[in-house]
């Protein structure tokens, strides 16, 4: 453990979107803030190679290209960016109080103020094809990513209402959409059911399963078994949307701070505070529904806000 404690007055824990836009903000309002990016610099959009649908980029950029765009401009208005991992925490539930960090299990900091920006990780299915062509046609974001698919045929893996959603938003752009489902029924709400069984360019195929992603450097196919049969089939496809759900990034915040039943954090109202004070929270980690890098940036915003007024509250 470090001899000497480093007193901030504003710890931004993680990088992307909302936490680049969080440091932007803090640090023109004069907060000075330092930010431990994790262990994942940029955050998930770092995975995405064509970025199309954020403001001011009229003819796209690269996601890795955007997240560096963010940083320096983070870094020029005097954002501390860190590359390590906050390994323990020790929140105050005292207005006022002293919200105690470990970093990479041996710095220690003491921060007056914490904006959370740690995301969510995308589930995959774990495959060595699959993996290997995230990027090149495999995607977990239909919305971030279908636009480059406009008249093409997809797969959508999955049979939850977030798959049911990407399938049928899918299909108001591309040719054919066919959804794979594991089991013998869908998990989405009857509602999301009829949506898809009445789109048109929509077919459901159950019991199936991806056993591999076909192609070199980008999908050219999926080569599918159904699990019951063993039959296996090959579908031309150019693109693979895994929709199979999303973990959030808070293990850290357990038994701390306030989750719903699958991590997420609950911010209050429409603020970004979370249960304790001086503790905000930005981005996916606090957001299962929209997920946009945009809607992270505005969180992010607003988490710097949030925690310049609790300052200023104190003084």
């Amino acid at each position: 453990m470090s001899d000497t404690i480093e007193k901030i007055k504003c710890l931004i824990i993680g990088s992307g979107p909302a936490g680049y836009t969080a440091a932007i903000y803090a640090a023109r309002a004069d907060m000075r803030p330092v930010m431990y990016t994790g262990m994942q610099m940029g955050g998930q959009l770092t995975t995405t190679t064509e970025v199309d649908n954020f403001p001011g980029y009229p003819n796209g950029t690269d996601g890795t290209m955007m997240m560096e765009d963010l940083k320096k401009q983070a870094e020029r208005f005097g954002t501390d960016v860190r590359f390590g991992l906050v390994t323990k925490v020790e929140l105050s539930k005292e207005i006022g109080g002293i919200h105690k960090v470990i970093v990479d299990e041996s710095k220690e900091i003491e921060a007056q103020t914490i904006i959370i920006s740690t995301g969510a990780t995308a589930k995959y299915l774990g495959i060595e094809s699959e993996q290997r062509l995230i990027g090149g046609g495999v995607s977990a974001c239909a919305t971030c990513d279908g636009f480059f698919y406009k008249g093409q045929d997809v797969v959508v893996v999955g049979a939850g209402d977030t798959a049911a959603e990407e399938a049928t938003y899918l299909s108001n752009i591309c040719r054919n959409v066919t959804m794979l489902v594991r089991k013998d029924f869908m998990r989405a709400s009857k509602a999301m059911q009829h949506r898809v069984s009445k789109t048109k360019n929509i077919e459901v195929l159950y019991n199936t399963e991806i056993e591999e992603v076909l192609g070199k450097n980008v999908v050219e196919g999926v080569r599918i078994i159904n699990n019951k049969t063993k039959q296996t089939d090959v579908i031309t496809v150019t693109g693979v949307f895994i929709a199979i759900g999303h973990t959030p990034n808070t293990d850290l915040f357990k038994g701390v701070l306030d989750m719903d039943e699958t991590g997420y954090l609950i911010t209050k109202g429409k603020t970004t505070k979370t249960n304790l004070p001086g503790v905000f929270a930005a981005g996916d980690v606090q957001d299962k529904d929209y997920r946009q890098a945009v809607t992270a940036a505005g969180t992010g915003c607003m988490a710097a806000l949030d925690a310049e007024r609790y300052l200023g509250s104190l003084e």
